[in-house]
């Protein structure tokens, strides 16, 4: 794995293999970040079931809640 650092002061930009303790660090950081983003996604389509129940036992529309709350 290639870390690329980049000297702004110099003006340089220096390729380099990362240790083990980086790419450790790179899989966690990727896994979490995943994580993160499954727990986001189940969480918008929980809320998007809570609304549809909502919208079905009101028995209306997506469109005609809008436009009560309009």
């Amino acid at each position: 794995m290639k870390i690329t650092e980049i000297n702004a002061i110099e003006n340089a930009v220096v390729e380099r293999n990362a240790t083990p303790e980086e790419e450790l660090q790179i899989k966690t950081d990727q896994e979490l970040a995943g994580q993160v983003k499954a727990d986001e996604k189940a969480e918008a389509e929980a809320k998007a079931a809570q609304k549809a129940a909502l919208l079905d036992r009101l028995g209306i529309t997506e469109d005609e809640a809008k436009l009560l709350l309009a």
